[in-house]
């Protein structure tokens, strides 16, 4: 007796098709509507077209497909708000599929005006900086005595500076990764000639008598110049960089690998020989620019996100805190001893970040939302959310009495440790 056939009706294509469609029909005709609507319209569709007698033979790669061929259309159609919202969509549902890295990826390439946003306040805010402290580096360099000199300064170059971005952003947008490269070039140039001119001693003449030989004269001036094209050269590198591609993580890595090449470096010479200030300097300098390098070709090699970059920061920065630390309850004998330890606890907490977070750019959408008013700030909060930063010194005057106990502005470097917007 021959038993009678059902004819069975693939069930997963139903809610696939179903899902496809009602998405298309809500989109085109709520087109306008907030990205948050468009993302809570697509959950509350998803829900309604997985019943669960089917639900088992839907898999969570096939409902990403529909959705990613969903939002390329869109994409190629021009309607880049709708595609992207579908594509956070699946990158937050499903982070595990195909579609999610592919979906993550056209997010982190496509040109966003968001992201295009976010690298015009930060090269704006870098150059109006960066002018007021031309303001008042030019009239020291030259050796200005008259206060209206400074005034003058403060009113044209931080006005000059912002112009000047803008025009520049006008001429040829920018990503944040080379709005970041030229930024970093300036402030990394200007470093760069405060070590050179202490280095060589611009300006500086030497009394040697027996006992040995000790500086005379006022190299204010000498300083300053060196520290003004040292961060305009650095400037104009970056915008050479800038010309190509430059990824956000990238820029991130190169400015981290400076300032950790810089430490280390310092770190290293100190112990071998404090007392030798001009090779703590060298080498400062010298690790410091091996860094960068280093720092920009291994976030490039491994593709590190601009977030796995401040995480790993972080952990340096702890990680030579604690040492510090030690070193108050310790309390070691020799110099070389108080040195050693936060070097050791550093470098063991820039290993242990890097490997903690080796996960932590697979399969996910990274740095869209970058928090460009809190700056350089090692500590933020805005929106009640806590970010770290890296550590970004900036040109600073620095007061202090000079050896006749007068007081007097010496160039340095300053460090923005936290930063609050409400």
């Amino acid at each position: 007796m021959e038993v009678g056939r059902r004819s069975v009706v693939p069930h997963h294509t139903t809610p696939l098709i179903r899902t496809s469609l009602l998405i298309r029909a809500w989109l085109l005709i709520r087109a306008s509507l907030l990205r948050t609507s468009l993302v809570a319209a697509c959950l509350a569709v998803s829900a309604f077209a997985s019943p669960v007698e089917v639900a088992a033979q839907i898999s969570a790669a096939d409902s990403s497909a529909v959705l990613l061929r969903t939002a390329s259309e869109f994409e190629r159609d021009g309607r880049w708000e709708i595609a992207e919202a579908i594509y956070m969509l699946i990158v937050e549902r499903y982070g595990s599929t195909p579609a999610a890295v592919e979906a993550g990826a056209r997010l982190r390439a496509a040109p966003s005006d968001r992201l295009a946003r976010i690298s015009r306040v930060e090269l704006q805010v870098f150059s109006t900086l960066y002018g007021l402290w031309l303001g008042v580096a030019v009239p020291v360099a030259f050796g200005a005595d008259s206060p209206e000199a400074y005034g003058a300064g403060l009113l044209i170059g931080g006005p000059v500076g912002l112009l000047t971005s803008r025009a520049a952003l006008r001429a040829r947008p920018l990503s944040e990764g080379q709005a970041r490269a030229v930024s970093w070039g300036g402030i990394w140039g200007t470093w760069q000639g405060l070590g050179v001119s202490q280095l060589f001693n611009f300006g500086e003449d030497e009394f040697c008598d027996a006992f040995g030989c000790y500086p005379t004269g006022d190299d204010t001036e000498e300083t300053f110049a060196a520290m003004i094209v040292g961060g305009l050269a650095g400037i104009a590198t970056g915008a050479i960089i800038a010309r190509g591609p430059v990824g956000s993580g990238t820029s991130s890595g190169a400015q981290g690998g400076s300032i950790w090449g810089s430490a280390y470096g310092a770190m290293v010479a100190g112990i071998i020989d404090e007392d030798n200030g001009d090779a703590v300097l060298t080498t400062a300098l010298l690790a410091g620019n091996l860094g960068l390098l280093a720092g920009a070709a291994l976030s490039r090699k491994y593709d590190l996100s601009r977030s796995r970059v401040r995480m790993i920061n972080l952990g340096a920065l702890v990680g030579g805190i604690g040492g510090l630390g030690l070193d108050l309850l310790i309390q070691p004998d020799d110099a070389e001893a108080a040195i050693a330890i936060p070097l050791v606890t550093s470098v063991a907490g820039l290993l242990i970040a890097a490997h903690s977070t080796r996960d932590s750019d697979r399969g996910g959408v990274r740095d869209m939302e970058p928090d460009a008013a809190l700056g350089s700030a090692i500590l933020g909060y805005a929106d009640g959310r806590l970010r770290v930063g890296a550590p970004l010194p900036m040109p600073a005057l620095i007061p202090m009495d000079d050896v006749h106990g007068r007081p007097t502005w010496t160039p340095g470097l300053s460090v923005e440790v936290f930063r609050a917007v409400f």
